[in-house]
């Protein structure tokens, strides 16, 4: 399927046949865990605190604040009782369409990904440590944000989660992940569906992280699924975009060349590339560490070459999921745009302030306020830059809204009334 005035050919439309079944009892489960802070070190924190469908499975912040924090999205503040020591490192990306079978890399530097050398078929910063009992690449995922003090673990001597994680206990007996399935366990109603949905859960005793994880992909699975939009009416020939949209099409797929990495039905070529993306917050470094750094993909694999480079994004309902860019830097979806045509040019000119930030005293330009570290950012990019007009940038926003698939946004389980814990629903 393709225009004279394409270079890249659009996608084939997407099939039931190209997402993992879900089990519906399964995915019930994986809705409660999704929303319950019991997860967290602290209590305090869900993975729907970061990841909630009123802000397109994100928070819309540049940086959020996990652990710390007080309130939900753009109005989250840090918490004065328990202030968190930095900003969470990336923006947190949307959850559309993490059940599609070919989907073989997570996180912006692709640290967890489908790799056939491994004895259980998937790479994690933890390799051997754990290689069994996940049903997918999405429920190995979702066993690491619990690790992340800023994110949902805490600090310190918070809890015995985090001083867990603070001692490198993170598997077996008493290691961080026992822990919450413990606490997880030792809930009857949790402890009665687990029974109910896994026949080798026999007891509280049987139930596992990886059990966790399992749940929580399948609701995310099962919720999330995108291709509704009216995108997908196109590639499945039953209708045309209207004006400006079609034109943005066609400069998507043509003369802008977005389609060269954007490719396939998420989107996303799956791979890293390095396009300038402004740096702010507190870099991916480890905590010894003094740079506000983020260099991508390199610290996975220490290659020269992809330095700065990043996963490339699903744009599935991209409209809904600002602020853009691995660190949030752009607010809008034309601003990134426009940037992103000429990323070194943009660079030089880039202004924090439009990034969404709540407030806290730590510094977040560092690295843009260092010519020499823009100028290593700038050096990394490979790609030459596009023209666009201001017309170009409206066209290309109006096919990106195009990719807005409503049934998604609502969900299909939706947001519970309350959890089995019994501690409050963000």
């Amino acid at each position: 399927m393709q225009t004279p005035a394409q270079i890249s050919p659009l996608p084939p439309p997407l099939l039931d046949a190209d997402f993992l079944p879900v089990d519906l009892g399964e995915a019930a489960l994986g809705q409660l865990l999704f929303y319950d802070p019991v997860l967290s070190g602290g209590r305090d924190v869900a993975c729907a605190t970061c990841h909630h469908p009123r802000f397109g499975t994100a928070d819309g912040l540049s940086l959020g604040l996990g652990d710390g924090g007080i309130g939900l999205g753009p109005a989250r503040t840090a918490d004065p009782a328990n202030l968190p020591e930095e900003r969470i490192p990336r923006n947190a990306p949307a959850l559309f369409n993490l059940g599609l079978r070919n989907l073989t890399v997570l996180f912006d530097d692709g640290r967890i990904s489908v790799d056939a050398s491994r004895p259980g078929g998937i790479r994690t910063p933890l390799d051997d440590d754990m290689v069994t009992g996940f049903a997918s690449l999405l429920s190995a995922q979702t066993m690491f944000p619990v690790l992340s003090p800023d994110e949902m673990a805490g600090h310190y001597a918070e809890s015995d989660v985090s001083r867990a994680v603070r001692q490198g206990l993170l598997t077996g007996p008493g290691g961080a992940w026992d822990l919450i399935a413990r606490r997880v366990a030792d809930i009857p109603a949790y402890a009665q569906m687990f029974r109910d949905v896994y026949p080798q859960v026999t007891g509280p005793e049987d139930i596992g992280f990886t059990d966790i994880s399992n749940a929580i992909a399948a609701f995310m699975e099962a919720e999330w699924r995108s291709d509704a939009s009216p995108f997908d009416a196109v590639l499945r020939g039953a209708a045309a975009l209207p004006e400006p949209a079609a034109t943005g099409m066609d400069l998507f797929y043509g003369r802008a060349g977005c389609g060269t990495c954007h490719s396939g039905p998420l989107l996303t070529d799956q791979g890293y590339h390095a396009m300038g993306a402004p740096q702010i917050g507190p870099g991916k470094g480890a905590r010894f560490e003094s740079s506000d750094r983020d260099e991508g993909r390199f610290e996975v694999t220490g290659q020269p070459e992809d330095l700065f480079a990043f996963r490339t994004p699903s744009l599935r309902n991209v409209a809904l999921t600002a602020p853009y860019g691995h660190a949030g830097s752009h607010a809008t979806l034309a601003g990134f745009v426009a940037d992103h045509a000429d990323p070194v040019a943009a660079l030089s000119r880039y202004d924090i302030a439009q990034a969404i930030l709540p407030k806290l005293d730590v510094r977040d330009d560092a690295i843009m306020s260092d010519p020499a570290e823009v100028a290593a950012i700038a050096a990394a990019v490979r790609r030459p830059p596009v023209v666009l007009s201001a017309e170009d940038v409206t066209a290309l926003v109006a096919f990106l809204d195009s990719l807005t698939d409503p049934s998604a946004i609502k969900g299909r389980l939706g947001v519970p009334l309350a959890v089995p814990s019994g501690l409050p629903v963000p």
